[in-house]
């Protein structure tokens, strides 16, 4: 069964505007007919379409459930965006498919795009979110400048993934700790910069490498969310 997001139908019962013409005008649902919606916040719910009209789908509730993630710690991965749109915005919808809690998008010294527009990448997201069955949707916050992260990131297990072989570093899935909410930093196509590396291992952040193969910065992020999903996985 087709997924819909409606963030507030708890106090509406109505589907968005978007989700709304994809029902009625695309997929050619009427009243009567049930589908399922989910919240964003980990609840899916059974309904039954109550009344359409060009703009509005009014749903009159059958059933709500729970639908928590499959993943007990918490991911965050904050990283620089890619120089083309189009491979962040392919890193966003692969981290919501494999399991991730939040996105930052880092403003690093080297980056090549010092600003997104979260807009899009959060519309990315719900899709991806429906697509693969989830009920929560991930956040992505606003573009954050490098030390201002860094320097308010607390808990958990912390790391940074870097490509200079001259400052130490270990390997990721040997150092992740399971069942442990988990931080990771990835720079930009330059890399990070050794005044950004040492402010993060000062900061508490560990060095670390995801193998030795030469990785574009949104395929790092994406082996490092496996490899936190694998970690967990195994240790279950």
């Amino acid at each position: 069964m087709i997924r819909f997001y409606a963030p507030d139908i708890k106090q509406c019962c109505e589907l968005p505007e978007s989700d709304s013409q994809h029902c009625v005008r695309v997929l050619r649902m009427r009243e009567g007919q049930e589908i399922e919606v989910v919240d964003g916040r980990g609840c899916l719910f059974r309904c039954r379409i109550a009344l359409t009209s060009q703009h509005h789908t009014l749903l009159e509730i059958i059933e709500e459930l729970e639908l928590p993630k499959v993943w007990r710690p918490d991911l965050t991965v904050a990283i620089a965006p890619t120089k083309h749109n189009d491979r962040m915005e392919w890193l966003v919808e692969k981290l919501v498919e494999i399991g991730v809690d939040r996105i930052v998008p880092l403003r690093c010294e080297r980056s090549e795009r010092k600003d997104i527009k979260t807009e899009r990448l959060q519309k990315i997201a719900v899709s991806a979110m429906k697509q693969s069955l989830k009920a929560i949707l991930p956040d992505i916050q606003p573009t954050t400048p490098y030390m201002d992260f860094i320097g308010g990131c607390r808990g958990g297990a912390r790391f940074i993934a870097y490509c200079d072989p001259s400052i130490p570093r270990l390997l990721f899935s040997r150092e992740l700790p399971a069942d442990t909410d988990t931080t990771i930093l990835i720079g930009p196509e330059g890399d990070f910069s050794p005044k950004e590396i040492t402010a993060a291992l000062e900061a508490g952040f560990r060095p670390i490498s995801l193998g030795d193969n030469r990785l574009r910065t949104e395929t790092a992020a994406l082996v490092a969310a496996d490899t936190f999903h694998i970690i967990n996985q195994i240790s279950q």
